[in-house]
């Protein structure tokens, strides 16, 4: 996994700045350099640790972190921005800024605010009009159980629509004893998706040490995003 892959989430809060962060120690571990980008941080006032800061925290701080904008309102970054009476980001500076990273990194992960077609700005752009510029791979990070085969299918369906190319799901966060829905899941997201299951996360990742992370992250990932997973 080389270059500029952007990630985004069919949700809020299904494992996405996890499920980054395992994705940059799974490059780690290969020998790559790896920044992380994140356009729009909202919820969150200067100063407070954001999106960025939890996947150094869990990745390493060897991971170059960079945040264009911060809104204090946990809305969508179009409306928090409007809010707030600052400037909203375009996804024409996302992509200067992930060229410019990618420049001197490796790996360069782009990470999202919630869902692919959150606006982040009045004219309604979105993450998918970023990664369009940067002719990039999308990595779907979804959740695990009832509904996110639906919830995959139409992010897949919007990213197909505007000539985007899906790299994989990853599950954000796997129970340790799942339900019915969530075993069917493993297996029917593929077609959901029309393309692999790259990773299962197991839930409470978030939690652990950097040093367990790290060494956990590349068995969580198939080889398609640098990792060592096999299997269902």
């Amino acid at each position: 996994m080389r270059g500029v892959t952007v990630v985004t989430g069919t949700d809020t809060e299904v494992g996405k700045t996890v499920a980054t962060a395992a994705m940059a120690a799974a490059a780690l571990a290969r020998g790559c350099s790896v920044a992380v980008l994140k356009p729009a941080q909202t919820g969150l006032a200067d100063g407070e640790p954001g999106d960025v800061e939890r996947v150094r925290q869990l990745a390493g701080e060897e991971v170059t972190g960079a945040e264009l904008a911060r809104y204090p309102e946990p809305l969508a970054p179009g409306t928090a921005a409007r809010r707030a009476g600052l400037p909203s980001v375009t996804p024409g500076q996302v992509a200067e800024a992930a060229r410019e990273l990618a420049a001197v990194h490796d790996v360069v992960l782009v990470e999202g605010a919630g869902g692919l077609l959150v606006r982040y700005d009045d004219a309604g752009t979105t993450l998918a009009d970023a990664a369009r510029l940067l002719d990039a791979d999308v990595v779907v990070v979804a959740a695990a159980g009832l509904g996110t085969l639906n919830a995959t299918a139409l992010t897949a369906e919007a990213l197909r629509a505007r000539g985007l190319r899906i790299r994989g799901v990853v599950i954000g966060s796997f129970p340790a004893e799942p339900g019915l829905a969530a075993r069917c899941n493993v297996e029917d997201l593929p077609a959901a998706a029309g393309s692999a299951l790259l990773g299962v996360l197991p839930a409470g990742a978030g939690a652990m040490a950097t040093a367990d992370f790290r060494a956990a992250a590349p068995g969580w990932l198939a080889a398609g995003l640098g990792g060592s997973r096999t299997g269902g």
